[in-house]
């Protein structure tokens, strides 16, 4: 009657309430979306193959005598992977030795005899089995089974076959390598540093991109480069919450819910968020390094400075395929509902396997040309005679810092993530939610420090807007005073100042 039934989707809460039975329940392909909380007690075969529309399960304490479980999602097997039929647990409750008994029990013959010691523990002892041994008057024995267990308990009980073979639940299909049977995040410490690194995420970059894009300073082309990173950054950020959320909303029972998370919008705005913003991120950081380099390498060219009209069209490509690159797992390339952390996983296919190789070559690729162009710029400012020593070491510690984020951030997972892509995988999808909370969003955390919050110009364009809001008005009020000095001094000089040397167009730009 159920079975096949397209138009079947709902039977009413109370339709098996108070029914013997039944003990199999067929409600494959149905449009069921959910099932009844009362008279599931009884059944001991569920059939629900390719009923789609059965996302979420009653409580399981519902299928106390469940021995079978044909279901449509491997979610669901998680489960009933610790549920324990209602006999199971009775006994399990009485006897703490079980293992202990049931070896000894599969070793000895069967006219030896079960008994109850002094001490109230159940043991098998050989020596005494013409004490008590089992016969048809086994009632009246004071350490046979009724001793132990009230009638009702006893019928159909067999200790060997109930006990210490116990009826195992079986389900299927069984969860795969990309969906183990664990909530999103798996460990509990992750949980706890997402939400740090998340808030750090979104607090600074929302920061940066607040000073400034209301700063009043001529917005200069690192400045224009420093919001495009920031966006992308603050991007990765909004996904990390996205995950944190959902992993605390669903935090135990996430087999109830994996199957609307990975399939729902939900799963694929955030895929597109960590794709989109991570693709930006290293495209900007590789602008902004390259930047840097030109300016350097032409400081005495100021007809080969890059302009703002040059830095848009540039950044504009860089918007382009970082959508493009998102957008393609929602078209069918790959898929973000392979795994609860919606990466872009799926490499089934050629083009997939295609698609995730080649995000990741261009990812090495930009590494290795911001390593390059921040060797050339070290190398162009180690002159001695034109740097001090010490701020020559502040330059290169700096480049050391940066150059360690990017390799922190890109490495493991790059590495990891192309032997997973040759379908060699050194790496679990559990141990790899390591490396998205702690190596992923690195730069994501980093970039706002080490690009503009430790830098002088930023803390001048913050002050100025602090003072605005009443706030800090001495700081801002020194910062202008400063900046006026400079620029008066600037003026003074400027027919007799040769243009800027190649090392205070480096320390400028990479120790303000």
């Amino acid at each position: 009657i159920l079975k096949d039934n397209k138009n079947l989707r709902r039977i009413h809460n109370d339709a098996l309430r108070g029914a013997t039975g039944p003990d199999v329940l067929d409600i494959s392909s149905t449009a069921l979306e959910s099932l009844p909380s009362y008279g599931l007690e009884a059944i001991q075969v569920l059939n629900a193959t390719s009923s789609y529309s059965l996302k979420r399960l009653p409580p399981l304490d519902k299928f106390s005598s469940l021995l079978e479980a044909v279901l449509t999602y491997p979610s669901h097997c998680c489960a009933f992977r610790n549920l324990r039929t209602e006999k199971q647990n009775s006994l399990l409750s009485i006897f703490d030795n079980f293992s202990k008994e049931c070896e000894s029990t599969m070793r000895k013959p069967t006219n030896e005899i079960f008994y109850r010691d002094d001490s109230y523990n159940t043991s098998l002892w050989s020596a005494e089995k013409n004490m008590y041994p089992f016969a048809t008057d086994e009632e009246s024995s004071p350490y046979s089974y009724s001793a132990i267990f009230d009638d009702s308990e006893m019928i159909g009980f067999d200790f060997e076959y109930d006990f210490c073979q116990p009826k195992i639940l079986r389900c299927t299909p069984e969860p795969d390598a990309f969906n183990p049977c664990e909530d999103i995040l798996g460990y509990s410490f992750l949980r706890v540093l997402i939400w740090f690194i998340n808030i750090l995420a979104i607090a600074g970059n929302f920061t940066v991109l607040l000073v400034l894009i209301t700063s009043h300073y001529k917005l200069t082309v690192p400045r224009f480069l420093m919001c495009n990173l920031s966006f992308a950054d603050f991007c990765m950020g909004l996904y990390l919450l996205l995950i944190a959320t959902v992993d605390a909303q669903t935090s135990g029972q996430y087999y109830n819910h994996a199957i609307d998370w990975q399939t729902g919008s939900g799963c694929s705005t955030a895929g597109f968020f960590t794709v989109f913003a991570s693709e930006l991120s290293v495209y900007t950081l590789t602008v902004i390094t390259v930047e840097r380099w030109h300016t350097i390498t032409y400081a005495m060219q100021l007809d080969r400075k890059l302009r703002l009209r040059h830095a848009v069209p540039i950044m504009l490509g860089g918007w382009v395929f970082s959508i493009l690159i998102a957008v393609l797992p929602l078209l069918g390339v790959s898929s973000y509902m392979k795994v609860s952390i919606c990466l872009p996983m799926d490499i089934e296919t050629g083009l997939s396997q295609a698609y995730i190789l080649l995000i990741l070559v261009l990812n090495v690729v930009a590494f290795l040309v911001i390593c390059a162009c921040y060797i050339k710029i070290y190398i162009a400012v180690q002159n001695p005679e034109l740097v001090a020593a010490n701020k020559d070491t502040k330059v290169a510690k700096r480049m050391a810092v940066l150059i360690f984020t990017d390799f922190t951030c890109m490495a493991p997972i790059s590495f990891f993530a192309i032997s997973a892509a040759f379908k060699v995988p050194l790496i679990t999808v559990t141990n790899s939610k390591i490396l998205l909370v702690l190596f992923y969003p690195v730069n994501s955390c980093a970039n706002p420090f080490l690009y503009a919050i430790f830098t002088k110009a930023f803390r001048r364009d913050f002050f100025l807007l602090m003072s605005k809001l009443g706030c800090c008005k001495s700081r801002a009020e020194l910062y202008r005073m400063n900046y006026f000095s400079a620029y008066t001094s600037n003026c003074k000089n400027g027919s007799s100042a040769t243009a800027p040397s190649k090392a205070s167009r480096a320390l400028l730009l990479l120790s303000a």
